[in-house]
């Protein structure tokens, strides 16, 4: 039950979001919306924010599934690509209400998950720290980020596809390597 109201949450929020900027909808148009009561919306959500920042998690989480491996990595990204989008509107209201910082903060969520799970795979057996495990995730994750959000800053017009690919010539081999160098100064 608690999630199928978090669902009915976010699709009203993207259905609003269709007509109206952020900043105007009000937890009552939320709750009229999906006919829930003020009271289940404060059960799961401080405020309007934090169900965006839920729905852009929870939308990226879906698109990720079991594509956090060396061999579907690319596909995860892809489909976060799609994710985002798959709901232009929902995000370019979002940024323009929010800023850069917060959209900034969804998706290196989704991104850390990404690259954590591809730097795991690659160091099984070593002897490598976590902390240097989570230092290299962190590294790539800012790269996708800020390839991203320059692509959602210029309207989402090129194809993510050809993005997807770069980023996959450029990081080709370079994880293994990098948790190899990190191995060698240990």
């Amino acid at each position: 039950m608690q999630n199928t109201t978090k669902y009915a949450l976010e699709a009203s929020l993207k259905r609003l979001l269709q007509h109206k900027k952020i900043d105007k909808i009000t937890i009552n148009d939320l709750t009229a919306d999906c006919g829930i009561s003020r009271m289940s919306f404060y059960y799961h959500f401080r405020d309007i924010y934090e169900l965006a920042e839920w729905v852009c998690v929870e939308d990226g989480r879906r698109a990720l599934q079991d594509k956090k491996t060396y061999d579907t990595w690319q596909e995860g990204l892809t489909q976060i690509f799609e994710a985002v989008l798959e709901n232009k509107v929902f995000i370019q209201n979002i940024r323009s209400a929010v800023g850069r910082e917060r959209i900034e903060s969804y998706l290196y969520k989704l991104t850390f998950d990404l690259i954590a799970g591809v730097v795991e795979e690659k160091s099984r057996g070593s002897e490598l720290k976590e902390q240097d495990r989570a230092f290299i995730a962190e590294f790539y994750k800012y790269g996708f980020v800020g390839v991203m959000l320059d692509w959602i800053d210029r309207g989402m017009k090129e194809d993510y596809h050809i993005i997807v690919e770069k980023l996959g010539i450029t990081l080709h081999g370079n994880v293994a390597n990098a948790i190899h160098n990190f191995e060698g100064r240990q």
